[in-house]
């Protein structure tokens, strides 16, 4: 019988011999290798952390000790291993396991975590909590070295080193984040941990050590650890956390299970701040994402044998890859333009960028508001900054967009890919509440495109006229259309609409991705005898007062469609906007369809959208309950 299927929870995993452990992390990544070859997710972050993993249940006794991930990414095996083995190729799937940590979901998930860095500071709050209640069991902070460009990694450590309180951080180091990692301290890491003088000092003084004779070699080899740690703290990493309070442990062969179960059952006996530098290779086990592991961070179904990747159906490319191309034809002739990036060159397309301009393209690693930050200080020295990040991270970075770029008016570019539902990455994930953080900043323009080819008009717009911030969203999706060359699309004029059909009665004023299936909801009316005039609400701010007066002049009935919150959102701003006219004509309807005030659980994408009515179904559907059951909307003459 397989180790692994006589493992219920971490206590089974406690029950077995330390010498089976290297089984038991064979068939975790055999499993592993199985289920995410059927149905895709999250691959090298977890092969990476198996043995981590096993070490620290085993170890620790888990859940009344506290284990508190980082991300999520490297979730899967602690999922494998604490109960949801056999709900694990559910997935990431509707109603299956989250790809990330969820408290709802079990016992042994502590903390959420979908955004990086949250884990050390999470996990001091928990064990101030458990000191003031009297209580006593360990806490553990599982981070990365990628979150390690990230400020609330330091911050989370500078306090708990400060207040002296019993606590364990684990440092996993794979060199990666998501990408390859950036910046002083991954550089500092790298340097120390790879020093050919720090290896051969700590290899000899280990053999110098253990290999005194007699009781005096029992003496000193049980001294070893201590004086070892000791000694090499003064050349090693160490300095920098022992600097912030932390007693340095490691580095530490992170696919070594007796170092791992030998380091953490000597560090769970010590008390105050201490830190494990554990090193990993990320992708482990599986040598295609060993290879790749940028490639094979988050992936598609493939074959387990060949490591061949299944083939997309769409034959359309992402809008962030069409992005990706603007931007390079953009960067051809502007040579003021520069590119941001927050560890995302790959997810968000501005590698194509960096290839061709590396002297104009920068990643700050996981530092979503330096990032904005630093855009402003290059936009007040005349440069035209693009800062393209994750709609979900940018909200960690609110702060910088009101008082670094908008209260000064600075000609900062946000380009905010997977705005909206997207999919299977689940609820921290959601590119939902941009539209209403944003609208809600003075001087910053709002946009977002009907298609590819008017997401390059507005990004071309945004950088080559726009006086004062500058926000572009759009989704992780497929474009609807092929996307000409930039010089073959046609200009946007700023501020402005576009109607798309007139009709009469009714009328969709749509967003971004909501623009087409408003118009095929329109034909879907008008063979029931409802004539629908849809708008291209493209500029969600400034509002384009000419088309909205027009519009509220002719219809009855208007119905806005956003990709984003009801609450605070375009709709709700509209309505706003559109109180004089339905002061003047009571019988002036506003419907406002988007996404309800509620957490979206993951799931296909697609399935979020039907979920909550943002298709061209259910757009039909709503204004065909507006017109009442009489089927038709009571009409004015067109002007």
């Amino acid at each position: 019988m397989p180790l692994l299927e006589r493992i219920d929870s971490p206590e089974d995993l406690r029950r077995l011999p330390r010498s089976q452990l290297p089984e038991l992390a064979r068939e975790v990544r055999e499993r592993m290798v199985d289920v995410i070859s059927r149905v895709g997710g999250h691959f090298a972050p977890g092969l990476g952390v198996v043995e981590l993993t096993i070490a620290l249940h085993y170890v620790f006794d888990t859940p009344r000790d506290k284990l508190i991930w980082d991300v999520g990414h490297q979730g899967y095996p602690h999922k494998i291993l604490t109960g949801r083995n056999a709900a694990f190729p559910t997935i990431r799937k509707k109603g299956g396991l989250s790809g990330f940590l969820r408290r709802d979901e079990s016992e042994y998930d502590v903390f959420g975590a979908g955004h990086a860095a949250t884990s050390i500071s999470a996990a001091l709050g928990i064990a101030t909590a458990r000191d003031l209640k009297g209580e006593d069991y360990r806490v553990v902070a599982v981070v990365g070295d990628g979150a390690m460009t990230c400020g609330l990694a330091f911050e989370g450590l500078n306090n708990a080193g400060h207040t002296d309180r019993d606590l364990i951080v684990v440092l996993n180091d794979n060199e990666m984040s998501i990408s390859r990692n950036v910046g002083a301290i991954h550089k500092y890491l790298t340097r120390m941990v790879t020093n050919p003088l720090y290896n051969r000092v700590r290899d000899e003084l280990k053999h110098l050590l253990r290999a005194a004779p007699g009781t005096l070699g029992d003496t000193m080899g049980s001294l070893a650890g201590k004086f070892e740690e000791s000694v090499l703290n003064m050349l090693a990493p160490g300095i920098l956390f022992k600097e912030l309070g932390f007693r340095y442990v490691g580095p530490v062969d992170g696919h070594d299970l007796d170092a791992l179960v030998e380091t953490f059952e000597n560090v769970r006996r010590m008390k105050g701040p201490r830190l494990v530098h554990v090193l990993t290779r990320k992708g482990k086990g599986y040598p295609p994402a060993e290879q790749s592991p940028v490639v094979w961070h988050g992936i598609t179904p493939f074959d387990k044998i060949s490591g061949e990747l299944a083939r997309k159906r769409e034959s359309l490319p992402s809008y962030t890859s069409v992005f990706g191309r603007g931007l390079v034809e953009l960067g051809a002739r502007n040579p003021s333009l520069v590119v941001i990036t927050a560890a995302m060159p790959e997810g968000t397309g501005t590698g194509r960028f960096g290839e061709s301009y590396p002297d104009r393209f920068f990643d700050v690693g996981i530092a979503e508001g330096h990032a904005v930050t630093f855009a402003a200080g290059m936009a007040v020295e005349g440069l035209r900054p693009v800062a393209a990040i994750y709609s979900t991270f940018l909200q960690r970075a609110y702060d910088s967009i009101i008082h670094d770029v908008a209260l000064q008016n600075l000609p900062v570019v946000l380009a905010l890919d997977r705005a909206g539902l997207v999919g299977n990455d689940g609820p921290t994930h959601m590119g939902l509440y941009d539209i209403a953080y944003l609208l809600a900043v003075p001087n910053m323009t709002v946009t977002a495109p009907k298609d590819g080819a008017e997401m390059l008009a507005l990004l071309r717009l945004g950088v080559e006229e726009a006086t004062g911030p500058f926000s572009l969203r759009y989704p992780r999706d497929s474009v609807p259309e092929q996307v000409p060359s930039l010089d073959e699309i046609p200009r946007v004029e700023y501020g402005t609409w576009e109607v798309l059909r007139r009709g009469h009665g009714v009328a969709i004023l749509a967003v971004g991705t909501m623009v087409l299936p408003a118009l095929q909801a329109a034909r879907e009316l008008e063979a029931e005898g409802l004539d629908a005039t849809v708008v291209n609400c493209r500029f969600l701010k400034p509002i384009d007062r000419t088309t909205l007066d027009w519009v509220a002049a002719q219809h009855d009935v208007i119905v806005t469609v956003e990709e984003g919150t009801i609450v605070n959102g375009f709709g709700a701003a509209l309505a706003r906007e559109l109180e004089p006219a339905r002061r003047e004509r009571p019988g002036l309807q506003v419907e406002i369809l988007g996404v309800p005030d509620r957490i979206i659980e993951h799931a296909d994408r697609r399935e979020q959208l039907e979920e909550v009515g943002l298709t061209a179904e259910g757009i039909a559907r709503c204004v065909r309950e507006l017109a009442g059951s009489g089927g038709v909307v009571q009409v004015r003459e067109s002007a």
